[in-house]
């Protein structure tokens, strides 16, 4: 991997306290890998990389694409994680996301850097006061202001080239399905729980029958590794609260829950609940589903719990949550977030691994135990994934089954949906043009389309030189022009983003740091001010910054 040698005043002092010459004049700068999706599968990500690398190399860089399947990406950027220079990334719109706690804390708090969401290596002591201020400040008016200082400081730090916020485009047949009843959900769109568990069938088709362009890769409560595998888990697995069409938290296997005092929060379990397997769910279930991901088993899901001091069972079926501190988002970042798991399934599992190298992540039921509205079924990989309704269930859904489809061509997709083999469009990343051209030839085809929660980005490794330096990620980020990716990638179907969080979700999101500058004068302008310099066509490190190839 390339290592920096030195940086910055660091290099003139260890030069004059070893007593050695000073360093030449800065390297040329290493040639830098993007990674991306497959054009058929991601034909808005595959052309705003195009874009965005062909404005790298006005700037002087050698900028090289790599294409690779979903898998093979989230492997390496997940596991690998100083492996890798810059990729395409995204974060989708999940219900829980709509407290702004998981996008700014979780991706850039330098604790959750090693395993957790935080990839990219990101640290910022400064950011990391802010983030932890606002976790515990329930005020809401003083948190906005913290939140909205979180992100000026990200602004300024640009640790990731911010995009867009997608209007997620989704369609379905109405002759399938009563429109009245697919659920439009705040920040989300129409591909949500409410939907899968409410959609009432129009006629003598009972099955949903979706499409992904990506591959699920893995089954798991305890762990999501993309967009895709986070349908399934939020349908298979219950919580103790879910995010309501409005956006709020609401009791969902709990009957009720009540803030004691700042710190403590008390839930009463809905009776009668079972898991999938038969067995009776109980509050003895509920306390280890939020103790699991307190040890080293279970990485990505620690910091959803890590202010709870104590879980104290009170009786059958009340359960008291005691804070270390005062959580404002702790209703909806962990009540609402965390998988309600069977004991008698994970604690052997979480055991044995507590002794090997791997975790949790590395775990695969063969037949996923749950206790959501939906059943496991079947799972062909790289074809289809078939979950059927649990008729047992306190919200039993109104379908028979749900069918996802692995159709990692969005043409194939949209004939799909024109010929009836598919019923719903959960995946969509071609032209909206093109498929609002089809709703208007075929009238049983609606569709709907909401300013996402998520958002896309390009993800900047900060842990390997040049990205360590916020100068030249500034400068790579402004050398971007999102009018042009929103344009030219999607078609006019997303709003320029210099934010993780959403205009949709405007008390939180702050304005002051829409409309960034810039251009190409721009960015050459940062990496003039910053000391890199562009020799015979490429550009190089400032003066006195090394960098060299260790194997």
């Amino acid at each position: 991997m390339w290592k920096q040698l030195a940086t910055g005043s660091a290099v003139a002092l260890m030069a004059a306290t070893a007593g050695g010459p000073a360093l030449a004049a800065g390297d040329e700068i290493r040639e830098i890998r993007l990674l991306s999706r497959p054009q058929a599968a991601q034909p808005q990500e595959f052309q705003f990389v195009q874009l965005i690398a062909q404005e790298w190399r006005r700037l002087g860089l050698e900028v090289e694409v790599d294409i690779m399947p979903w898998e093979q990406m989230a492997d390496l950027v997940w596991y690998n994680r100083d492996a890798w220079d810059v990729t395409a990334w995204q974060m989708v719109g999940r219900p829980e996301r709509s407290d702004p706690d998981e996008l700014i804390y979780n991706l850039f708090h330098s604790s959750t850097a090693p395993a957790g969401y935080n990839f990219i290596g990101y640290s910022n002591p400064e950011l990391d006061a802010v983030v932890e201020a606002q976790r515990v400040e329930t005020d809401q008016d003083a948190r906005q202001a913290l939140i909205h200082q979180a992100q000026a400081i990200l602004s300024a730090d640009q640790p990731n080239l911010m995009l867009v916020h997608p209007r997620s485009t989704y369609a379905f047949n109405a002759s399938v399905w009563n429109p009245e009843t697919v659920i439009d959900q705040s920040g989300i769109g129409i591909k949500n729980v409410w939907t899968f568990i409410g959609a009432e069938p129009a006629g003598d088709q009972r099955d949903m029958v979706l499409n992904s362009a990506d591959t699920v890769q893995g089954i798991n409560p305890l762990w999501i590794s993309g967009a895709t595998d986070s349908w399934i888990t939020e349908l298979v697995w219950d919580r103790l609260l879910r995010i309501g069409p409005d956006g709020l938290p609401q009791p969902w296997a709990a009957e009720s829950y009540a803030w004691l005092d700042e710190t403590t929060v008390e839930v009463v379990l809905r009776s009668g609940m079972a898991w999938h397997d038969g067995q009776p769910m109980t509050v003895e279930d509920v306390k280890f589903s939020f103790e699991a991901p307190m040890g080293e088993e279970v990485p990505m899901y620690a910091p959803f719990v890590g202010n709870i001091a104590e879980i104290e069972l009170v009786d059958d079926t009340t359960i008291r949550f005691h804070l270390a501190e005062p959580s404002a988002a702790f209703l909806t970042a962990t009540l609402a977030k965390v998988n309600l798991i069977p004991q008698h399934i994970w604690d052997p599992v979480l055991t044995d691994l507590a002794t090997r190298p791997e975790n949790a992540e590395d775990h695969q039921e063969e037949v996923p135990i749950g206790s959501g509205p939906f059943r496991f079924v079947s799972w062909r990989i790289n074809e289809e994934v078939v979950l059927e309704a649990n008729a047992d269930h306190f919200s039993p859904p109104l379908m028979d089954r749900w069918i996802l489809r692995i159709i990692p061509n969005q043409e194939a997709a949209l004939g799909m949906l024109r010929s009836g083999a598919l019923n719903f469009l959960s995946d969509y990343s071609g032209d909206p043009t093109v498929l609002e051209g089809l709703a208007g030839e075929l009238a049983e085809i609606e569709l709907a389309s909401t300013t996402d929660i998520g958002f896309r980005y390009v993800a900047f490794n900060n842990r390997r030189p040049p990205f360590n330096d916020p100068a030249f990620r500034n400068a790579l980020s402004r050398a971007v022009n999102r009018d042009l990716i929103v344009g030219a990638a999607f078609r006019g179907f997303a709003v320029p983003s210099n934010s993780v969080i959403s205009p949709a979700l405007g008390f939180w999101h702050n304005e002051a740091i829409d409309g960034l500058e810039t251009g190409p004068d721009v960015a050459q302008s940062l990496l003039e001010e910053a000391g890199y310099e562009v020799i015979g066509g490429r550009l190089h490190y400032p003066e006195g910054i090394s960098e060299a190839l260790s194997e």
